[in-house]
């Protein structure tokens, strides 16, 4: 008998896993029905022994000190500081928009006690903001917005910016010094080892039994457990009995190249041109040396695994019709990006999973306190 049968390998689950095994002492059974553990951040020594993100890079930066403890426990870090340039108007220029972008666009000599105002005469009054158009229009203009934002948020969401909420771009800051780092978070690092492997030690523990390749619903009925913990897409928890929540998904295009390095950065955008959105050096994350260079093209796609959830009123509408269910439920706590239909970057799904896993500690006895673990916690 499992205590807790965790539905995902990735960041929410193996953090939970971790947390249940060694601080209470629960045994824990998890399933992935990918072929491999730590989610989309799993990486891979391809076939020249360069490592590889099999699912575009992934960059570890965080401003909470708990979460960067915590998986210090883990794996040892390699700083890195992520720089993106953008191919516009046939020129690289840095992305977030700042200093050193405007005036390499425009020709410009501007200081960064004048770019403010810069902005300010382009910038178009929105009295109330609500799409992505609406944040990035309100603050640099509609001319930046279509070089950088609109053909780019077009490829990437298959929708105009006007048509998606603004959480979207509100993510993406414009900055007036040259600041050319894509994070500022006091905490920027990759793991030394790579996130397999930070995974791998995460989820060594005696209690925890891992089976891959596995869809839960082929199990759940022949392997006892008495709670559930599922980070998977909450409208297919469901049987998607309201219809289907719509997401954007990616395919990847990896390709090693015979040349000690091919980008001067570690990721190139292309908001004007090309079927894909960015192209990635992974060698500028890891540190690795070696005389051939492995870089993977990225192609949003209305198909495939869910990635991005395509965030507009009427999915908000769809997805509170789930999160009714989800609340309702007993013994079942939906967990991560899928289950909570959110965009959430690393840190901020590790900190979600152990709050998480302090609700438990307060609402779910341990072994041996008060008799068996029987419990009405609902989902939260």
């Amino acid at each position: 008998m499992f205590d807790w049968l965790i539905v995902g390998a990735g960041f929410a689950g193996s953090v939970l896993a971790e947390r249940l095994a060694s601080q209470r002492g629960d045994r824990v059974l998890v399933v992935d029905r990918r072929p491999h553990i730590a989610g989309n951040a799993f990486d891979r020594y391809n076939e020249q022994g360069l490592l590889v993100h099999q699912y575009g890079p992934h960059i570890f930066h965080t401003n909470s000190q708990r979460i960067f403890d915590y998986l210090s426990q883990f794996t040892a870090w390699r700083p890195y500081e992520h720089r993106v340039l953008a191919a516009v108007d046939g020129m690289l220029v840095p992305i977030p928009i700042n200093l050193d972008t405007v005036n390499k666009l425009y020709g410009l000599s501007l200081t960064s006690a004048e770019l403010p105002a810069w902005f300010a005469a382009r910038a178009e009054p929105v009295e109330v903001i609500r799409t992505s158009e609406d944040v990035v229009v309100s603050v640099v203009g509609r001319e930046l917005y279509e070089k950088f934002f609109q053909g780019y948020t077009r490829k990437q969401w298959g929708l105009d910016p006007s048509q998606l909420d603004k959480s979207i771009t509100a993510r993406v800051p414009v900055r007036t010094d040259r600041d050319d780092r894509y994070f500022t978070d006091s905490h920027q690092f990759m793991p030394r080892d790579g996130y397999t492997r930070m995974f791998e030690r995460l989820l060594d523990h005696p209690n925890i039994a891992v089976m891959t390749n596995t869809d839960y619903r082929a199990i759940r009925d022949f392997v006892p457990h008495r709670r559930l913990i599922y980070t998977g897409p909450i409208d297919e928890y469901f049987d998607c009995r309201f219809g289907k929540l719509p997401y954007r998904s990616l395919r990847f295009r990896h390709e090693t190249l015979g040349q000690e390095w091919a980008l001067p950065t570690g990721t190139v955008n292309y908001p004007q041109t090309e079927d894909y959105t960015r192209v990635s050096e992974y060698k500028h994350m890891t540190g690795q040396v070696h005389p051939a260079t492995a870089i993977t093209y990225e192609y949003p796609s209305a198909e495939g695994d869910p990635y991005y959830p395509i965030l507009r009123p009427e999915t908000a509408a769809l997805y509170k019709q789930y999160e009714a269910l989800a609340q309702a439920a007993t013994d079942v706590w939906f967990v991560g990006r899928l289950a909570t239909y959110r965009y959430y970057n690393m840190d901020q799904v590790t900190g979600q999973a152990l709050a998480t896993f302090d609700r438990i500690e307060a609402q779910v006895p341990r072994r041996g306190q008060g008799g068996a673990m029987n419990d009405n916690a609902a989902a939260r």
